[in-house]
């Protein structure tokens, strides 16, 4: 229909739509438009086959044996397929331990302990990292908390041992400089969590600025300038401009936290712990790794990892949820 037809207020008729593309008419259309589109770029779609066999391989393809072994009595000789199944009762075992009780309470105390202490610090030092006025600085200050991320935990341990230990440590040394005894720290339940959390915390701080760093170079400078000349100090930029600004990160930092509740830091307590301290440090991750490596009950290891990836998935989703209902954001 041309565009005199239409000045001269002619409207449509059934047989101007055979001037229509066919794609606009059909789902058949749209089909083999996106055909053609895969054909135009077949050599993209090609590079991609093997970044999908990737996962397809060594993701999907675990989490489904994973699946699989933890409903059956797994037996090195025969095998994930031809191991006996045996249903819910590796999950019957991890519950009937009389271990479990004692390990849940202190994976969830640690997992707390680790989130709350752990959430706000690295949003403090990216707003501080954000108002420093010298880059140089800056820079300066940023390269020294970042390294100790790239520390392995048998590092950190060793940073640890030399602080703490009874025999050399420079804190019992200090103490003893000072007139006090020395201490087993340690050996100590009630030092152990403060330790582990300390250092937890010191290993990876800095990492956990870049998200919020990233979001805070995405706030206006006008709305500061703006604050500023209405005399709004560095308190209220924050409350009012920083903070709701990255509130969409922090809800999904928490979020994605909250789903490794049952994730106390396994290798880290695996260094730190010893059995003067097995009251408090003794978690999911320590359990399984003496009933499932050490006692070869493969199984059972496999049912606890699929316990827990569930329960994650749960808390993010309920998390995601409250999230939306209060604040209007959440993850997806």
């Amino acid at each position: 229909m041309s565009d005199i037809e239409l000045k001269k207020g002619r409207t449509p008729m059934a047989s101007d739509t055979k001037r229509l593309p066919r794609n606009t008419l059909s789902g058949s259309g749209v089909n083999a438009s996106l055909w053609k589109r895969i054909q135009q770029h077949r050599t993209l779609y090609l590079l991609f086959i093997p970044v999908f066999a990737y996962f397809v391989v060594f993701k999907y393809w675990p989490i489904l044996l994973a699946w699989i072994v933890a409903f059956k009595d797994l037996q090195l000789g025969g095998g994930v397929f031809e191991s006996p199944w045996i249903g819910m009762q590796n999950f019957k075992d991890i519950f009937l331990s009389p271990e479990i009780p004692a390990v849940i309470r202190n994976t969830i105390e640690i997992s707390l302990l680790r989130l709350i202490i752990g959430f706000v610090p690295p949003i403090l030092l990216a707003i501080m990292f954000h108002d420093m006025m010298s880059k140089r600085l800056k820079k300066w200050l940023q390269t020294l908390i970042y390294i100790p991320h790239f520390f392995s935990w048998v590092i950190v341990f060793g940073v640890v041992f030399g602080f703490f230990s009874v025999g050399y440590g420079f804190i019992n040394n200090m103490l003893q400089t000072l007139g006090f005894e020395r201490h087993e720290f340690l050996l100590d339940s009630s030092w152990f969590r403060p330790i582990l959390i300390s250092s937890a915390l010191w290993k990876e701080i800095g990492w956990s600025t870049i998200i919020y760093l990233a979001a805070l170079s995405t706030v206006d400078a006008q709305l500061y300038e703006a604050a500023v000349i209405d005399g709004a100090g560095p308190l209220k930029r924050m409350r009012h401009i920083t903070l709701p600004s990255i509130m969409p990160v922090m809800t999904f930092v928490l979020c994605i936290n909250l789903g490794f509740l049952l994730n106390a830091g396994g290798e880290q307590i695996l260094l730190f712990y010893n059995d003067a301290v097995y009251d408090t440090a003794d978690i999911i991750d320590t359990w399984v790794y003496r009933e499932g490596l050490a006692r070869l009950q493969f199984s059972l290891a496999t049912a606890v990892g699929l316990f827990q990836s569930v329960i994650g998935l749960a808390l993010v989703v309920i998390c995601n949820y409250f999230a939306k209902r209060l604040s209007g954001r959440g993850i997806w």
